[in-house]
């Protein structure tokens, strides 16, 4: 299912949890994988010194100096790669988000990885923040799926049986029903269909009623059976499908802890949001950041 990814790396701790799934994945399924590095910003528009992102001391950038973070980012990672048959080490200069798109958009991978910082802001350009930057902006304008492991997951893509969809209806899950699907039926998982009713806004003025609540669980559930469920049958061995009230990030992010999951899919949408959306986060940023699993954005159709 997937022949390349670009695993984009801080060369520290912060990105150790996503190593460890991005070699597992290259492994298993025989991947090519391009160990990406952004080592600095310039300091000054087109200027040849570098802001180093690890050590925060400016530097010039020269060959030698590329080759020494290449050697860096190789003996990091040496144990990985004892057992990586296909790889390669790429460092460039710049914003984090504008590089591994420029990247992504050379390589063409099937996947992108990316790690979220747990640890001080000062340590990595993937840090706390990149709900807001890096991340975002990688997941809305990448041209595959994203995959961010924010923190150790039991599976790290080794023993992966439990997958959990989150749907709006919206045509962005559409896509991201369609890679949720791929994968469940290439790795034998079960797969769970979950919609949040957001009744965390008011609706014409007013609250909803508890009549008014279950009134659209039932169309939601209705709604699942008709657009999912009926392209599932036959295609994925075991499945359900429920839909809770709530907060939808909170909700989402509880239904997967309930259900054990391995890994959540969900659509990044690429519309613009509000102010108050933009403060926030979109949903799938949030779930980002608190699942206590790996999360794969999806923001249009997959490659074949």
């Amino acid at each position: 299912m997937f022949k390349k990814i670009l695993f984009a790396t801080s060369a520290t701790e912060a990105s150790d949890h996503a190593a460890r799934v991005a070699f597992n994945m290259a492994l298993n399924y025989k991947a090519h994988i391009s160990i990406f590095h952004v080592m600095g910003v310039p300091t000054r528009g087109f200027s040849q010194v570098v802001l180093d992102v690890k050590t925060r001391e400016e530097v010039v950038f020269d060959d030698e100096y590329v080759a020494w973070v290449e050697e860096e980012v190789k003996t990091y990672y040496a144990k990985q790669l004892e057992t990586a048959e296909n790889f390669d080490i790429k460092v460039a200069i710049g914003f984090p988000h504008r590089e591994i798109l420029r990247e992504a958009r050379q390589s063409r991978p099937d996947l992108i990885v990316l790690g979220g910082s747990t640890g001080a802001p000062e340590e990595s350009v993937y840090k706390r923040g990149m709900v807001g930057s890096t991340l975002q902006r990688v997941a809305k304008a990448a041209p595959c799926p994203v995959l961010v492991v924010n923190r150790p997951a039991a599976s790290f893509w080794g023993g992966m049986s439990n997958i959990v969809f989150g749907t709006d209806f919206s045509k962005a899950s559409d896509a991201a029903f369609e890679f949720a699907c791929k994968f469940a039926k290439a790795l034998g998982c079960e797969m769970h269909i979950f919609h949040a009713l957001d009744i965390s806004t008011m609706h014409m003025g007013r609250m909803l009623t508890q009549d008014e609540i279950e009134t659209r669980i039932r169309e939601s559930l209705r709604r699942i059976r008709g657009k999912y469920i009926s392209k599932i049958k036959g295609e994925i061995q075991d499945y359900a499908f429920d839909v809770w009230e709530g907060v939808p990030y909170v909700e989402v992010v509880k239904y997967a802890r309930e259900k054990h999951a391995d890994l959540i899919v969900m659509a990044h949408h690429n519309r613009k949001t509000s102010e108050e959306d933009n403060r926030l986060g979109s949903n799938i940023e949030q779930v980002i950041v608190r699942a206590g699993c790996p999360v794969i954005s999806v923001n249009k159709q997959v490659r074949n």
